[in-house]
């Protein structure tokens, strides 16, 4: 089944609203011309409307890096689903980051994707183990958790992207092979297969991120089953990530 490619650039908590608007005119008419693959910017939430507006009549999409799951309330310094359909169609759910640094549970973690799906948000989620769990042989098990609880009462994947991001690959400069990449990715296919049916399993886009940069990206998209990446520090170099996307849309956006 062809699924179209998509990168999405994670800028995490980086660039001020100037440095964003900058980075995105470094980026958006290149990236305007290069077609067979979706892009994504996922700036900080103070930039999002600034590179929504940026971005406006352009076939980039923008993402937020998070929300909270309730729609309005006493909630401060949350940002609820209803506040980013306006500015953005993905939201980046269940991150590494968000789970270890701010002990996010798959339980929080799925409550965010339900509502996120219910308001029409596409989301990103985020799934992989850390050292310890890689060391341990317990990957399998830990996506599988991650991924069961995070899609529980989540009937369609039809908004729904994952992203295989092994935590030990994260900023450290450490990616994994594309062959361990493919090897769980397919397995994560596999259990999407038994959860939601072959056909949603098969139309599904599974992404791999940490550490991507434009040296090793051909290596992950020449993979049959990844379908992209979520680009972390990569995303924050114009040329950079640029060159992720050509290569991407050259190896998989022309099939």
């Amino acid at each position: 089944m062809l699924r179209t490619p998509i990168i999405a650039g994670n800028w995490k908590m980086n660039t001020t609203v100037l440095e964003a608007k900058a980075l995105v005119r470094q980026m958006k008419d290149t990236l305007a011309y290069l077609d067979g693959v979706e892009k994504v910017m996922c700036p900080p939430f103070v930039s999002l409307a600034a590179v929504a507006d940026s971005l406006v009549g352009s076939s980039i999409g923008i993402g937020a890096q998070n929300m909270y799951f309730e729609d309005s309330g006493a909630f401060t310094g949350e940002v609820s689903p209803l506040m980013l359909t306006s500015m953005c169609k993905y939201v980046i759910l269940g991150h590494s980051e968000r789970r270890n640094c701010f002990a996010e549970s798959d339980e929080l973690i799925n409550r965010k994707v339900q509502a996120a799906v219910g308001q029409g948000l596409r989301v990103i989620l985020c799934v992989g183990e850390n050292l310890a769990q890689y060391e341990a042989g317990q990957t399998d098990a830990v996506v599988k958790t991650q991924l069961t609880k995070g899609l529980e009462r989540v009937p369609s994947l039809e908004r729904v992207v994952i992203a295989y991001e092994p935590v030990w690959a994260i900023g450290t400069g450490k990616a994994a092979t594309a062959e361990q990449a493919q090897r769980v990715i397919t397995q994560i296919r596999a259990w999407l297969t038994e959860s939601h049916g072959p056909a949603m399993a098969q139309a599904t886009r599974i992404l791999y991120g940490g550490s991507v940069t434009s040296k090793n990206i051909a290596e992950f998209v020449g993979q049959p089953d990844i379908d992209g990446a979520l680009v972390g520090g990569a995303s924050l170099k114009s040329e950079e990530f640029i060159s992720i996307v050509q290569q991407t849309s050259s190896i998989k956006g022309k099939k």
